[in-house]
């Protein structure tokens, strides 16, 4: 571990993805940074490992290149269900599947090779106006940036944690030794539940499966994607299963006088959109030039505008989670018209606009009724 100092410009208490890309957005414009996490790394997360094209472009701004050698590519989405499936490739360019450990330790190249100050195995006990409480020393800071996860003690230290709305599912992920059949990403529905399969390497792949039932495990689950379960029986696992939550939760404000959040901690959108990596790319980007301003309100309006259309997405794709028929009738209706599936994937990584949008979710509710 670096030493602890006696001050910094940027506290940023969580040393995850979240925590790292704020503290390089931070550094890239001349702040003095400090993180600290009680882990050591390489820290993992039980997460579908795929980053969208929006991600991929808004972890460029960060120096990040994520679609190099340590990647694995693939050209766009794949709805299942049952005997229907439907596919788009992305309007531009390519997503990119790949293990979060290997991601984490991309990220921490990029801080410190930017003169991040990395505090690992580090406790951090508390918070005071001008000061965080590390290993019982107080570091006096300008700025202290919650990026402590979805149940974020500085959320609740800051007095941050009044909510719009939170619901809540939850996710399992088990890697497997087996070539990737695709060069989608694919999102398979079943009742209740939906399973992501994303290539992550040559001879590897990532199921993920997310549900409102927390007991609810892979192997039990399989049997209802037979194409799934097909390819996967004779495939060796290659980690073992990890479970995690994936929260909806939009929270009141995201920032006080001299504290911000980000990532899980700032809210979250449910991880059937996965877009959870590019939030917080864009959120670190605008918590920066909030820092170098000088005003936090500039995040908090940004904040707000960054996680719209994620929002939105998930609140579609949650409606076809919990209605079936509804589910059924839109892919019949993306089967018979494939450029509504498009349209949908365009806007879904933000290139198409919302009165566009707005044509075509006209169209598809008109197909739907003739499907």
């Amino acid at each position: 571990m670096n030493q602890v100092p006696s001050a910094t410009e940027v506290f940023v208490i969580g040393g995850g993805p979240a925590g790292l890309a704020a503290a390089i957005a931070a550094r890239q414009r001349g702040l003095d940074v400090t993180v600290a996490d009680s882990r050591i790394p390489p820290i993992d997360k039980a997460c579908g490992e795929g980053i969208m094209p929006d991600g991929l472009a808004a972890a460029r701004r960060l120096g990040l290149e994520l679609s190099g050698t340590s990647a694995f590519p693939f050209r766009g989405i794949r709805f299942c269900d049952g005997t229907i499936g439907v596919e788009s490739d992305f309007p531009n360019g390519y997503g990119a599947g790949m293990r979060r450990t290997v991601l984490h330790e991309i990220m921490i190249r990029r801080a410190t090779d930017l003169g991040v100050n990395l505090l690992w195995n580090a406790r951090v006990s508390g918070i005071s106006e001008r000061a965080v409480h590390v290993n019982d020393a107080p570091v006096r800071t300008r700025w202290i940036v919650g990026a402590d996860g979805g149940n974020s003690p500085v959320r609740r230290w800051a007095g941050l944690d009044s909510c719009v709305r939170e619901s809540r599912r939850f996710g399992f992920r088990r890697h497997y030794a087996v070539a990737p059949w695709s060069d989608y990403m694919e999102l398979h529905w079943g009742r209740g539940m939906q399973l992501y399969i994303t290539p992550v390497a040559s001879q590897e792949i990532c199921a993920v499966l997310i549900s409102r039932n927390q007991r609810l495990r892979l192997d039990e689950a399989l049997p209802q994607f037979p194409e799934v379960a097909r390819r996967l029986a004779n495939a060796c696992p290659g980690t073992l299963e990890r479970g995690g939550i994936s929260a909806s939760r939009r929270l009141r404000r995201v920032a006080t006088e001299n504290i911000a959040l980000v990532g899980d901690a700032s809210g979250s959108v449910d991880a059937i959109t996965g877009e959870g990596l590019c939030l917080l790319f864009e959120q670190s980007v605008a918590l920066a030039d909030a820092l170098t301003a000088g005003d936090l309100r500039l995040y908090e309006r940004a904040h707000r505008r960054i996680g719209k259309r994620p929002e939105l997405m998930a609140n579609l794709m949650l409606l076809l989670d919990r209605r079936n028929l509804l589910r059924e009738r839109a892919f019949r209706a993306f089967g018979a018209k494939p450029q509504l599936f498009e349209r949908m994937l365009a806007m879904h990584v933000g290139e198409m606009n919302a009165a566009q949008f707005l044509t075509n979710g006209v169209a598809l509710g008109w197909h739907m009724l003739t499907a």
